[in-house]
């Protein structure tokens, strides 16, 4: 039995008593910045982050095999972007609008491709195997969620004080501004200003608004003079980008700000982007990072250009690990339409599992009705892999545990693993659109991992 099985047991003896922690935690939640509304909103959106019983804890060996999998994954994408920057057979692949890449070409001014990624993963915990669901790079996000939810867990948990387990927790927000400092040390600017005036950007009505302003708390804090901004509210002066609200001139943007969104927004944002261009602001990360964040990457790992770039390690990893993918046309939505529970659709530029259909969750007239749509679009095809299922229970819907879908996501910074981010989903598609649950990771410690084994 391991410590999460013993703890279902105890709150399944323990009703009452586990109930009563669980709703402590939901008031935690909705009397915290978890619980918010949608920038410039005049209604109470009524956005909080939802949660179940037990948290998520893992093994020493599962911490190294995650260590293991970011640190091939970086090996495979540092190879990548540098190849898109040097051959234009590999920007072929990708198939960028020609500004887009324009824009992926800029040299960023530091060493680091990809300074956050994070790697969303469908782990197997009985075996450490695993597939991979998607890489996220711009707006990456959840780090603030996660840093509050463990603490929230650590207080109220019945079962967490009961046990009293040792356990190590990985922060990612102070661990996050020093890496965002780390690139910065790499750039020329840094030889002239050791501190850089920082700006956090997005466009805010799409934002994860409170985990933007904790962030720019936190670099304040650290002395890192910060301010947010709606990366509209950006100008330039052909010296300097600065906010049109404040006045601050900045020397460094942590862009949040999507590249889709930017796309969509071009002429809004032209400041920044000439200022970019111009090299008169550092941006964390620049747009190289979307070679990797774009949906297109699960086809170029599999094309023979790109393998060719690779060891045959990282080779036999990708085709251990990759889900099958195909472009959506006419061909392949006929050769998928009658076995829909093996695939999943996709766009190939989008976020947060918008526009994401998964054939188990739909009925067979509807995937017929989707793949009929979406063909010929700007659609993927994808092998959908069955997530692990773990027992569990929200306390306001159930009064018993049930099995939930889990997807795992690994955070990098600067090309090390930073933490988990774990949520969970009772649907085929893990995402806050498909009744998404979040909890916070743990670790056991090396003398419990021991205990665990032995039992």
């Amino acid at each position: 039995m391991n410590n999460l099985q013993k703890w279902q047991k105890y709150a399944e003896m323990n009703p009452e008593q586990s109930r009563e922690s669980f709703m402590k935690i939901r008031e935690d939640i909705l009397n915290s910045p978890l619980h918010y509304s949608t920038y410039g909103s005049d209604e109470k959106d009524d956005i909080y982050t939802e949660s179940l019983y037990l948290p998520k804890i893992f093994t020493q060996k599962d911490k190294q095999n995650f260590k293991e999998i970011c640190k091939t994954c970086i090996s495979i994408f540092d190879k990548i972007v540098r190849a898109y920057r040097k051959d234009p057979a590999i920007r072929k692949i990708f198939r960028f609008d020609p500004a887009l890449e324009k824009m992926i070409l800029h040299e960023p001014g530091y060493q680091t491709p990809i300074p956050m990624l994070r790697v969303d993963i469908f782990y197997n915990e009985d075996t450490g195997d695993f597939k991979f669901c998607e890489f996220n790079t711009d707006g990456t996000s959840a780090m603030y969620e996660n840093d509050t939810m463990a603490e929230f867990f650590q207080k109220e948990n019945e079962a967490f004080k009961h046990f009293q387990p040792e356990v190590e927790y990985m922060n990612l927000m102070q661990p996050w501004v020093e890496s965002f400092m780390e690139v910065w040390k790499q750039t020329k600017a840094s030889k002239d200003k050791e501190v850089p005036s920082v700006v956090i950007t997005d466009f805010l009505e799409d934002a994860y608004y409170p985990e933007l302003v904790a962030f720019c708390e936190l670099f304040n804090q650290n002395g890192i003079p910060c301010e947010l901004e709606d990366i509209r509210n950006l100008d330039y002066d052909g010296q300097n980008l600065f906010s049109s609200k404040t006045g601050t001139r900045y020397d460094a943007v942590y862009r949040r700000a999507v590249t889709k969104d930017v796309m969509s927004n071009y002429h809004d944002v032209l400041p920044f982007l000439i200022a970019l261009k111009d090299n008169k602001v550092i941006s964390v990360g620049d747009f190289q990072t979307q070679i990797i964040h774009s949906k297109m990457i699960n086809e170029a790992l599999q094309s023979e250009a790109i393998l060719d770039l690779l060891s045959e390690g990282e080779r036999e990893f990708l085709k251990k690990h990759l889900p099958y993918t195909m472009n959506l046309n006419s061909k392949t939505a006929a050769k998928i339409v009658k076995d829909k529970d093996r695939w999943i659709i996709k766009p190939r530029d989008s976020y947060a599992a918008k526009g994401v259909w998964a054939g188990v969750d739909v009925s067979t007239e509807l995937w017929k009705k989707l793949l009929h749509d979406f063909k010929d679009t700007d659609y993927i095809v994808q092998e959908y892999i069955p997530h692990y299922l773990s027992e569990n229970i929200d306390y306001t819907r159930q009064d018993h545990f049930i099995p939930y879908h889990n997807m795992t996501g690994l955070y990098v910074y600067n090309g090390k693993f930073a933490g988990v981010y774990s949520r969970l989903s009772d649907s085929g598609i893990v995402s806050t659109q498909y009744n998404e649950r979040m909890i916070p990771t743990f670790f056991l410690k090396e003398k419990m991992d021991q205990e665990v084994i032995d039992e």
